[in-house]
């Protein structure tokens, strides 16, 4: 890396250097039994440089020589966009918990004995499931160096648990499934069984529910899986700056409910989104994104903070290329009414744990119409079972401006999103019976 940056600031008038070295070993299961386990490391160096004002770039993957790497990047000089910003100077991170020295000593014998019981433990309960299921674990070493004197250095753990199943009866096919991720290894999968054991419950029987509009719950993977996309993209600074957004200029303005609060966590310990400075080494911070309804910022890499007049968030992340705004741990507040209540208040509804194609909308506007692929009935308060040939649509931020309630107890889900259930009054739902 050293060499790297010494013969790029020969060139240009800024460089920095990024490398990033992964070692994961997953263990896969498949049709209840295990299927492979495999150990791979890769390493990533990425050099981005200013030359004459624009912007130069080039990644690889594994070795390479400093001067090839300098040449490569330098090439593209001509053709990149006119460089807004300066690199960070040296500075201090906070200090965020996210090493766990044992993710890395947990036997992989232990790892196929924890897949193999939560595997075990569904197919107990349901004898025709076929499952999948994987627990992998790995470590990341990051390195960022720039030509301002700037050096970042951190090692982060992490550990994941996922479980799926598949119930096949006639033409009937039942998805089920969950996932848990941490900084520290997960040793005890019942949580994750019980949830999918829940799912199992709620769906043993069929129900069927009308076509009008009418309250629908969504549990925290139901949140994620139709609520947030919108969300990510509305409050992306690049997506701001575009014109794009819907709360482009709605700073400080009432858009949500009261009760809803949203912000992104990047120095949350011991989770996987969290860390002591992004990918261009700016440090780590909260942000409030709304605060009791009232948009209170956006986030923002170097690039598009500069641009917009602003300073970087400390979102600035690469993907295979260049920085680009995107958040690390969303939270959503957690609010006073318990999902048993939610329920109770409800003469004819639906809870949604999973939708599928809500992502097919106008996510850029907020709108969402998928199909039901995991979702409930709720019948005089009860809920009655899972319903079949289900669509719903609406519009995240319509969702969001008026709740029925936000919900007492909050978890994590895919482990970049802390979210309790959240009540919806009205929304549109459909079914092929009508």
């Amino acid at each position: 890396m050293d060499d790297i940056l010494s013969q790029a600031k020969k060139v240009a008038e800024q460089a920095e250097v990024f490398q990033a070295t992964t070692q994961t070993t997953p263990v896969r299961f498949e049709a209840n039994r295990l299927k492979q386990i495999q150990t791979k490391e890769s390493t990533t160096t990425a050099l981005r440089l200013v030359k004459n004002g624009r912007i130069g770039f080039a990644q690889v993957n594994g070795f390479v020589k400093p001067k090839e790497l300098v040449n490569m990047a330098l090439e593209t000089c001509i053709f990149g966009a006119e460089a807004r910003f300066d690199f960070p100077a040296n500075q201090a991170y906070p200090s965020v918990q996210i090493f766990d020295p044992q993710v890395d000593r947990l036997a992989i014998e232990d790892m196929v004995q924890i897949g193999q019981q939560m595997v075990d433990a569904l197919i107990k309960h349901t004898p025709e499931l076929v499952c999948e299921a994987s627990v992998s674990k790995g470590i990341t070493s990051v390195h960022i160096a720039n030509s301002q004197g700037s050096k970042a250095v951190y090692q982060k753990s992490f550990f994941n648990l996922s479980l799926e199943g598949v119930l096949v009866r006639n033409d009937d096919m039942l998805f089920v499934g969950d996932s848990q991720s941490s900084c520290h290894p997960i040793r005890n999968s019942e949580t994750i069984v019980a949830e999918v054991t829940r799912q199992l419950e709620l769906a043993s029987v069929n129900a069927h529910i009308s076509t009008r509009p009418m309250p629908v719950i969504f549990t925290p993977l139901g949140v994620a899986s139709t609520l947030l996309s919108p969300l990510i993209a509305a409050f992306n600074g690049k997506t701001v700056l575009e014109g794009a957004s819907p709360l482009k200029d709605k700073i400080g303005k009432q858009v949500f409910d009261k009760s809803f609060s949203l912000w992104d966590d990047a120095i949350l310990p011991y989770q996987v989104s969290s860390h002591p400075c992004d990918d261009e080494g700016v440090p780590g911070q909260c942000t409030p994104l709304a605060e009791s309804g009232v948009i209170s910022s956006f986030y923002y890499d170097l690039q598009t903070a500069a641009l917009a007049g602003k300073h970087s968030t400390g979102n600035g992340t690469r993907a295979g290329g260049l920085p680009t705004p995107s958040p690390s741990s969303l939270v959503v507040n957690q609010g006073n009414v318990s999902y048993e209540d939610m329920v109770k208040d409800i003469k004819e509804g639906l809870v949604i744990d999973l939708l599928m194609g809500a992502e097919q909308g106008n996510i850029l506007n907020g709108d969402f119409s998928g199909n039901v692929l995991l979702g409930y009935k709720v019948e005089r308060g009860k809920v009655t079972g899972r319903v079949k040939n289900t669509m719903v649509s609406g519009n995240a931020f319509d969702v969001l401006k008026k709740l029925g309630g936000i919900g007492k107890d909050a978890r994590w889900v895919g482990g970049f999103l802390y979210t309790p259930h959240l009540y919806c009054l009205e929304l549109s739902v459909a079914t092929k019976e009508g």
